[in-house]
């Protein structure tokens, strides 16, 4: 069997198993939190993690990812060297930001989310942007390697732990859970630092050379990160202004009901893994023409997946909630039966996440996230204030159509003058 084959194939392996782990800790805490609005705050928690964590931290893992293969190309072992040392100190940098972010929101969060018992557990979750920064540039270098399904393993690694944590934690309240789970942080991102340095070493050695095209790659951090930002805003503030203008048990029903959406993200990762990284490498030696097939045949497969997957998940959504979480969440089923339908949009355009990247074009993220959350988030006050979690996965689904209906055209632009749009 092909080598690559193998590391695909491990790589999806790694990446299933890594999202099963995340659902059951899901799973455990929506079973075992007691009332059920402790699972809103929970969810709250680490949505408000989530979303300083990537609206502050600088992403600058594209930029090692998409100008690495450009000096790996090159042979400018030199630069390649530098371009990770400082972005060592620019994720430090970012966690710092994400932690401060969370210190400054815990004060202020038992009466913006009208519940006690969040204050604490904020101030403990800030230490999970300040720990998790640099996993990410220790994966970025796996890629560099091409070895994404070390990456891969790392995330089985990481959800396993996180899983423990909640396992343990729950039945004792969230200010233990979370301190667990900072704790798991801490272990998964030594374990693979010591490897992500290990897989730079292998590379040839080099005294460290200043970066020649440094205006070019801040303005590409720099545009990469309000991307992300961007993104964290449809991801993660969604629940918290579905738990502003509602209730934390309504969040909870919102965070059981998107479980389809996190499913069919899952479901994508691998090929959005390997086409980051090899469609980054296609498109840096030239090969324009390959990078727009692979975009065309995943969006072939996403859509014969969604024609079986969807119609079978919509019927029977209540059983499955009840089966997997409890009947007492039954009532998150309408909810889920709407995030099955934004979240095949989502499916089908899943490659819009590398593709900017691969083409060095991270303002067209900003644009398309943009525009999304903008619809999303004044829709989830509106339709979250009539209809609760229901209304906020309707938001959702507009915003989905929205984002679908822009990277539709992009696509066609691109293929169409064979360059990138401007």
């Amino acid at each position: 069997m092909p080598r690559v084959l193998v590391r695909r194939s491990a790589t999806a392996l790694g990446i299933y198993s890594s999202v099963v782990l995340g659902f059951a800790a899901t799973v455990v805490a929506a079973r075992q939190f007691h009332p059920q609005a402790a699972f809103g705050l929970y969810t709250i928690v680490f949505a408000a993690t989530g979303f300083f964590q990537t609206l502050l931290d600088l992403t600058i893992e594209e930029a090692v990812v998409k100008f690495g293969f450009g000096y790996i190309a090159r042979e400018e072992w030199g630069r390649l060297r530098e371009l990770v040392h400082n972005a060592f100190a620019v994720k430090l940098t970012g966690g710092v930001l994400g932690a401060a972010g969370l210190s400054i929101l815990a004060p202020f969060a038992n009466g913006l989310f009208h519940h006690d018992g969040l204050e604490h557990a904020l101030f403990i979750a800030a230490g999970i942007p300040l720990v998790q920064s640099l996993e990410g540039l220790a994966g970025a270098v796996l890629f560099l390697r091409g070895r994404y399904d070390i990456r891969s393993a790392f995330l089985i690694w990481n959800m396993g732990l996180r899983l423990a944590a909640v396992w343990i934690g729950a039945p004792h309240g969230l200010v233990r859970t979370v301190t667990l789970v900072v704790v798991a942080q801490v272990i998964a991102t030594a374990s693979i630092g010591v490897v992500g340095v290990v897989a730079m070493k292998r590379f040839p050695h080099a005294e460290r050379v200043p970066l020649q095209d440094r205006r070019g790659m801040v303005w590409f951090v720099l545009q990469s990160s309000l991307a992300t930002g961007v993104i964290s805003i449809r991801n993660f503030l969604t629940p918290l202004v579905l738990g502003i203008a509602t209730t934390p048990l309504q969040v909870a029903y919102y965070n059981v009901a998107k479980s389809p959406q996190s499913g069919f993200q899952a479901l994508s990762a691998p090929a959005r893994m390997v086409l980051l990284t090899e469609q980054t490498r296609d498109w840096e030696r030239g090969r324009r023409r390959a990078v727009m097939r692979g975009i065309r045949n995943y969006s072939l497969l996403a859509a014969g997946t969604m024609v079986v997957a969807v119609p079978l998940l919509y019927v029977f959504m209540p059983d499955l909630i009840e089966l997997i979480f409890h009947s007492k969440w039954v009532p998150a089923a309408n909810a889920a039966r709407i995030f099955v339908i934004a979240a095949a949009i989502q499916f089908l355009v899943g490659w819009t996440k590398s593709f900017p990247v691969t083409i060095g074009r991270p303002g067209l993220r900003i644009l398309t996230h943009g525009v999304e959350s903008a619809v999303v988030i004044p829709l989830t006050v509106a339709f979250g204030l009539a209809w609760g979690a229901t209304g906020a996965a309707a938001a959702v689904l507009v915003g989905s159509c929205v984002f679908a209906a822009m990277w539709a055209v992009i696509a066609v632009r691109t293929e169409a003058v064979d360059v990138v749009p401007t």
